[in-house]
């Protein structure tokens, strides 16, 4: 039995697992806890801060009162913002992630360790430093469309050496030096870049959900609901595709249509995330683990719904930690999600190896 169908058939019994009795009650479970955690976050965001509100002024401030204080301009200009960023841009990783593991049949594909978010950092500082330079300012549609195709040229590069190498270590290895090439193409276009475009670069690159505005929150909402729909739509194929290729081609799934279905979306949710908030590192590979094991099946039916949530949960969490514990400076968010998202992939490393023995 070769890798693939190995994971196929472990996938296979995860996923017939989900008929078993008491699934559905689980699954509801799940959504409730979900709920319930992301409201907490939601609240914990608007209150906490460098400038503490209570949650009965947030209220009160949501419902349109206090316009004159200092109150409403940090919660409906900074803090509204930054959350529905979070909350959208960590929903797209754990879908990008759960995509990218269906494709591979790799439980840590992921945008940023294929080089994905690699690819998209680079072209936007190609943009940034070679296109505008110091004589017009990067707007949130060239920043998407520079991330998409530079994230679609990366992602093209993995995909052409999955077809030479079965290996899934091998393929990781790839994707980072991949990513490796992109980062070093980036360092050097820096180099002769202005002092303002090295400043800029360099917060962008970091990883932030700050400065967003309410009509990049619009875009971003826009962009990444109708690629999450539509992968929504995509769960019987992802599901036939988790039992090997000519399952699904005998359940009637278009392969060759399909993964370029899957490598468009992708690419889309990981460039909405790069283009707004910079590389968001081991989100999207953490994630989709959390979801099924969570839910106790890979039914896409479900582990979809849940990813995004997952998702959009440890983005809040992450991102409160980031600007709160040693405010007021301000870490990267994304040295925060690799402090916590690092663990659950050596968790998932491990547990597969005990498997195999």
């Amino acid at each position: 039995m070769t890798a693939r169908e190995a994971t196929s058939q472990r996938h296979a019994e995860a996923a017939s697992e989900g008929y078993g009795a008491g699934r559905g009650t689980r699954a509801a479970l799940v959504f409730a806890i979900l709920g319930v955690a992301l409201v907490a976050a939601l609240v914990a965001n608007l209150c906490i801060g460098t400038v503490s509100v209570p949650a009965r002024q947030v209220l009160a401030v949501l419902g349109g009162a206090d316009q004159g204080e200092t109150a409403y301009q940090v919660i409906w200009g900074i803090r509204l913002p930054r959350l529905c960023a979070a909350a959208i841009l960590g929903g797209a990783l754990g879908l990008a992630g759960l995509l990218l593991q269906t494709l591979f049949a790799n439980p840590i594909a992921g945008p940023y360790l294929l080089g994905i978010s690699s690819g998209a950092k680079l072209a936007v500082a190609v943009v940034m430093v070679l296109v505008l330079g110091d004589a017009q300012a990067m707007t949130s549609g060239m920043s998407l469309a520079a991330a998409f195709f530079g994230s679609l040229a990366a992602m093209g590069a993995v995909l052409v050496v999955s077809r030479r190498v079965r290996s899934a270590a091998t393929l990781v290895i790839v994707g980072v030096m991949i990513g490796y090439v992109c980062s070093a193409a980036t360092d050097v276009l820096v180099t002769f870049a202005s002092d303002a475009s090295i400043a800029n670069l360099r917060n962008w690159s970091m990883g932030s959900f700050s400065g967003v505005n309410g009509s990049q929150v619009a875009v971003m909402a826009v962009m990444v609901g109708i690629a999450s729909l539509a992968t929504y739509l995509l769960a019987k194929p992802l599901g036939a595709y988790q039992l090997g290729e000519a399952y699904a081609e005998s359940m009637g799934v278009n392969v060759r249509a399909f993964r370029v279905t899957v490598i468009v979306l992708s690419s889309v949710l990981a460039s909405c995330v790069t283009a707004f908030a910079g590389p968001i590192s081991f989100v999207g590979v953490a994630v989709p683990h959390v979801a099924r094991r969570l839910l106790g099946t890979s039914r896409p039916q479900l582990v979809i719904p849940v990813a995004f949530l997952t998702g959009s949960l440890a983005c809040l969490a992450c991102d409160l930690v980031a600007r709160t514990m040693f405010a007021p400076i301000e870490m990267p968010v994304s040295t925060v999600t690799a402090v916590f998202g690092a663990p659950v992939v050596i968790w998932v490393l491990l547990g597969r190896r005990r498997r195999v023995r």
